[in-house]
């Protein structure tokens, strides 16, 4: 079916000889608008079908001035002005079956309208009466809005407009008639508090390292700019004060030297009011060394302390995070410390990181967790204090010199000996003794006994000794023979290990080299079977104080 007097009159016309499902209709540009394509199927498995549909032979002259009509615009309740104006459009007669060809054109008149009430809208923070809703309605100020408040951007001395409610609606071209905004109310900007004060960094990055330069950004909402001071202390007694600082938006640029919190404070004010912002700068150094201390051999359920060393220390800026076993969630501390249990016995790998600002570190260690097993506690004498830089590799070396000594002398297994010397001053250590792996549990008890009297009757003896570079010769002796050691999970009593240094010029066979590092003390080692020998990290004739600050 198909129409040429705007759907009036209906043709029908096969232009195929079977039903055809039609997919879609294409007409051709230019003079060939007569010209359709019609493309569809026959089946759904059958391939495209394309009719050429030509309706040219049914207008065969071309279009005169009077085959044509004026034919008005009007909206669907007959209003002819529309967006004020009144346009006439010319069109073909129903009745002349003609081309209208390239040279036609629609537009015929265009006429401005007065405007009237529906040529208006509700002004910004208006509304209609929420009862009526129509065009005829008036507009309400809503609830949150106050339509004599002066603009953002008010300065003082300047006047502004009111709004009555109306602003005409955009493209409209009405003239005189209806002017909802004749009475409009000038009123002069009074002088305006500042609000909504901003400080921010530039660079996005509350975090720095010291002597980086940092850039701030001050910014003002709301309120005068002209007539207001800006107070800015930066936290580490830069104090200044500002005009036009919000206006002209240069920011202000610093430098802190030393680490911590710096307050950074910006308050603006001027006789109407003031606003103050603030933010909080850290100024950390990136972290250097990290290590991770805890007791190598601990018992099951044991409260272990487990302590992060960093370098350089950097109190309240650093955020530990720890794992315990295989955890996959850490517990996070801003103390270098972390007491906890283990509920199990065997191996578990603690693992700390160490944030600070952009650097992170991390350091793991394997922790042996038993049932069963005995403490012997170490003392030295102060002397050896002198030759104490306070040091994790210092102190793993000084417990493999005792432990490797013990178990050569007493025939022990060395894996089930544990020397752990603790940080700090005086010199401490732990001597463990562990229980056989493959021992069976009732002869562990007897076989405990032996191996802490082998180690006993060694002391004795006088027969565990060491030298250091230097002149002093290491002497390991019991303390109190009759003492008995400390055993986890069962026992009790306490013995000790007196080191005495003898004043010796006996040539060594091996040493340990103490190299310093930029913010850390770390050594290489070197070794033999029999002896060992040690340098000291300072002079001799240096005093105690400045070895344990070193």
């Amino acid at each position: 079916r198909f129409s040429i007097d705007e759907g009036q009159t209906w043709s029908t016309h096969n232009f195929t000889s079977t039903s055809v499902f039609v997919d879609g209709l294409l007409s051709e540009p230019g003079d060939e608008t007569l010209v359709m394509t019609v493309f569809g199927h026959i089946s759904y498995r059958s391939d495209w079908e394309l009719v050429k549909v030509d309706f040219r032979p049914s207008f065969p002259r071309e279009c005169t001035d009077d085959d044509y009509e004026s034919w008005e615009l009007t909206n669907l309740q007959g209003d002819r002005c529309i967006m004020g104006q009144q346009r006439s459009f010319r069109k073909r007669k129903i009745s002349s079956w003609c081309i209208k060809g390239r040279s036609f054109t629609s537009a015929l008149t265009s006429k401005v309208c007065e405007c009237v009430n529906s040529d208006f809208l509700c002004d910004y923070g208006f509304e209609r009466s929420a009862l009526l809703k129509s065009e005829s309605s008036k507009c309400f100020a809503d609830f949150w809005f106050n339509p004599e408040a002066p603009p953002e951007d008010c300065v003082l001395g300047q006047a502004y407009t009111s709004s009555t409610g109306y602003r005409k609606v955009v493209s409209n071209v009405c003239e005189g008639g209806v002017d909802l905004q004749q009475n409009l109310a000038q009123h002069m900007c009074p002088l305006i508090a500042p609000k909504g004060l901003q400080i921010s960094i530039r660079e996005e990055s509350l975090a720095v390292k010291p002597g980086e330069d940092i850039t701030f950004v001050v910014r003002q909402e709301q309120g005068d700019i002209l007539n207001t001071k800006y107070q800015v202390d930066l936290g580490d007694g830069f104090k200044a004060i500002y005009v036009n600082l919000t206006m002209t938006g240069e920011p202000i640029r610093h430098r802190y030297e030393n680490p911590g919190i710096y307050r950074v404070s910006v308050k603006a004010e001027n006789v109407a009011g003031h606003d103050e912002a603030v933010v909080f700068v850290q100024v950390n150094s990136p972290l250097q060394a990290l290590n991770l201390e805890v007791v190598p051999v601990v018992g099951r359920n044991q409260e272990v302390n487990l302590t992060a060393i960093i370098l350089p220390k950097n109190p309240n800026l650093t955020v530990f995070y720890w794992w315990i076993g295989s955890n996959l969630q850490p517990l996070l501390t801003l103390d270098n410390f972390l007491v906890t249990k283990f509920a199990e016995t065997g191996d578990v790998r603690v693992t700390v990181q160490a944030s600070c600002g952009s650097s992170m570190l991390q350091d793991s260690k394997v922790v042996h967790v038993f049932d069963h097993f005995h403490v012997l506690p170490l003392k030295f004498t102060k002397h050896l204090d002198m030759y104490n830089p306070d040091i994790p590799e210092w102190r793993e070396d000084i417990g493999r010199v005792v432990t490797r000594l013990l178990a050569k002398e007493t025939n022990i297994p060395e894996e089930t000996l544990m020397t752990v010397v603790k940080p700090g001053l005086p010199t401490t250590a732990d001597l463990h003794v562990l229980l056989p792996a493959n021992q069976p549990k009732r002869k562990r008890s007897v076989t405990s006994d032996k191996r802490i009297a082998a180690i006993k009757q060694a002391l004795n003896a006088h027969n565990i000794s060491f030298f250091l570079r230097g002149g002093y010769w290491v002497l390991v002796t019991l303390a109190d023979s009759g003492s008995d050691s400390q055993r986890i999970g069962g026992g009790s009593g306490y013995w000790a290990i007196v080191v005495l240094f003898v004043i010796c010029l006996v040539a060594v066979g091996a040493f340990i080299l103490y190299k310093k590092l930029p913010g850390r003390n770390v050594y290489a080692q070197m070794h033999n079977e029999k002896e060992q020998e040690m340098t000291s990290p300072v002079n001799h004739s240096e005093d105690t104080q400045n070895i344990i600050q070193g």
